[in-house]
């Protein structure tokens, strides 16, 4: 064979190589994972590693657990749930979207003021009802820091009088979080991690509430029932419950599925 057609053989096959590379890269599947707000950076960060261990591609859907809800069950796309408490699993599992499920981790609410906590806010939602104080607090309707901040309000005899002097009712953990950062709210309540991550640590502090009120949340990541992806869905569930995953929660200032064992 003369060196010409050795140039073209090699030339035509890496060719096919790259075409073939291309093509796997197309194919590849894609799941999709409805998450609440508050579970975006550590979900995040274990998506990217599970993609270097599978050929798939994970896009994160993030929003408030209700709305997210909602979302997916008029589109029926998409292959995993992950709302911030757990009631939302008990609250649509008749409906019959939700499948199999596992802890990843839990939600602890608690009351979060500014840096240094200036107005020396104790751990206690009386002091919500405080008139120095300014209250921001989650919208129960649209996610699940404001369903839980209802349920311990209520728990507590204080719900309505809380949502009397609240400014506004924000629809997320992010929005509370940017509120105070804003300087919008002297006090609000929003899900303890989210105090502890990056662009928040220098901005506020947590004033814990009692584990009795505020009892943690497990984080319950659902297989949805019309996944066209189950066997990859569920083995991204294992790797998210599993070791690498839980170490994941724990950087991002999450109790791992083991807190309450």
């Amino acid at each position: 064979m003369v060196p010409a057609t050795l140039a073209r053989m090699a030339a035509f096959l890496l060719a096919l190589s790259s075409s073939a590379a291309a093509l796997a890269q197309q194919v590849r599947p894609e799941i999709l994972i409805y998450c609440g707000i508050t579970m975006v950076r550590p979900m995040t960060e274990i998506a990217r590693a599970f993609e270097q261990k599978e050929n798939v591609k994970i896009t994160l859907a993030q929003g408030g657990s209700e709305d997210l809800y909602q979302a997916l069950k008029k589109s029926h796309q998409g292959d995993l749930y992950l709302p911030g408490e757990p009631t939302y699993r008990s609250k649509y599992l008749n409906e019959g979207l939700l499948g199999d499920v596992v802890t990843v981790g839990y939600n602890q609410l608690a009351i979060v003021v500014k840096k240094g906590n200036p107005k020396r806010v104790k751990g206690d939602p009386k002091e919500l009802l405080r008139a120095d104080l300014t209250v921001l607090i989650g919208n129960a309707d649209s996610g699940s820091v404001g369903k839980e901040t209802k349920d311990v309000l209520e728990s507590a005899g204080l719900y309505q009088k809380v949502l009397d002097v609240a400014v506004y009712l924000a629809p997320d953990s992010r929005v509370l979080n940017n509120a105070m950062k804003k300087g919008e709210a002297d006090v609000i309540l929003n899900w303890r991690a989210t105090a502890f991550f990056p662009d928040n640590v220098a901005a506020v502090d947590v004033v814990d509430l009692s584990p009795k009120l505020a009892k943690p949340q497990a984080l319950l990541l659902n297989l949805l029932t019309f996944s066209e992806h189950k066997d990859l869905a569920k083995r991204f569930m294992a790797f998210t419950a599993g070791e690498e995953g839980q170490a994941i929660y724990r950087k991002w200032g999450f109790l791992d599925n083991k807190a309450l064992n």
